[in-house]
C-alpha cells in the first residue's frame, strides 16, 4: 500500500514535468505540442485523486501532504503556462501584456491561498483558475490583442468576486449530466488543440456551448442559494 500511495504522489508530481515540456514546447512556437501536453497534465488531474483515494494515500502517508502537491501542479499548469503561452505568441497588447498576465499571475495566487477556495459541498469560490482552458479560446478565436486583455481582465476580477462555481466532477446538482455535456467539450477541446493554428470557425464556436452551461449552472446555483439558503442544501 505505501508503494502504490507513492506511485500516486508520483504520478500528481508528473504534472509538473508536463509543464515543463509544455513550456519549451511554446517557446518553440509548437503551441500545438505545449496544450496537448497541458491536456494530458488536466487527465491526470481529473484521476488522481480517485486513484488517491483507492491507496488511501492520506491513511499510508501522513506525512505528506498530497493536495499540497496538486495546488503546486495545479498553479504552474493551469495558471503559469497558460500565461507564458498567451504572452509568446503576441495575443496580448505589447505596452501592457505583461501587466495583465502579471495580473493573472497574482490573482490566482489570491484564489489558491483562499482558506475557502473549495467549499466542503464541493463548489469553487471564486472564477477558477481555468486560464488554461480560456488560453484555447484565444488563440482560437484570435482576437484584437486589446480586445483579449479585456477579457482577461474582467476574469481575474470575477476571481475576488465570492460566487460560488461548480465543480464538474463533483458538485452533485446536475453531475451526471455535467459530466456527460463536459465529455462531449473535451472532444470538442481536443479536436481544437489538434488544429490550434488555424481551427474551424464553427467548432471554436460550438465548444463555446459547454463554458456558457457552466457559467450559467453556477450563477444559477448562486442566485437559488442566496434565494433561499435552505432549497440550495
Amino acid at each position: 500500500m505505501r508503494l502504490a500511495a507513492w506511485a500516486v504522489h508520483a504520478y500528481t508530481a508528473s504534472g509538473a514535468v508536463m509543464a515543463l515540456l509544455a513550456v519549451l514546447a511554446g517557446l518553440e512556437g509548437d503551441y500545438r505540442a505545449a496544450f496537448l501536453w497541458l491536456a494530458a497534465q488536466a487527465f491526470v488531474d481529473s484521476t488522481d485523486g480517485t486513484l488517491a483515494r483507492l491507496a488511501r494515500v492520506k491513511e499510508v502517508t501522513p506525512g505528506f501532504d498530497g493536495t499540497r502537491l496538486d495546488d503546486l501542479v495545479d498553479y504552474l499548469t493551469y495558471v503559469f503556462v497558460p500565461a507564458v503561452l498567451i504572452l509568446r505568441a503576441g495575443l496580448l497588447p505589447p505596452g501592457w501584456g505583461l501587466s495583465v498576465a502579471a495580473l493573472v499571475l497574482l490573482a490566482s495566487g489570491y484564489g489558491f491561498a483562499r482558506a475557502d477556495a473549495k467549499t466542503a459541498d464541493h463548489f469553487f469560490t471564486g472564477f477558477p483558475s481555468y486560464w488554461n482552458v480560456v488560453a484555447v479560446y484565444l488563440f482560437a478565436f484570435r482576437a484584437e490583442p486589446r480586445v483579449n486583455a479585456v477579457i482577461l481582465l474582467a476574469l481575474v476580477a470575477l476571481v475576488f468576486v465570492r460566487v460560488r462555481y461548480v465543480y464538474p466532477s463533483r458538485t452533485a446538482v446536475f453531475r451526471r449530466l455535467t459530466i456527460a455535456l463536459g465529455s462531449v467539450w473535451a472532444v470538442q477541446m481536443l479536436l481544437l488543440l489538434w488544429w490550434i493554428d488555424a481551427p474551424p470557425r464553427w467548432l471554436a464556436w460550438s465548444a463555446l456551448a459547454y463554458p456558457a452551461y457552466y457559467f450559467g449552472l453556477s450563477f444559477w446555483l448562486e442566485w437559488r442559494r442566496r434565494a433561499s439558503p435552505a432549497a440550495a442544501r
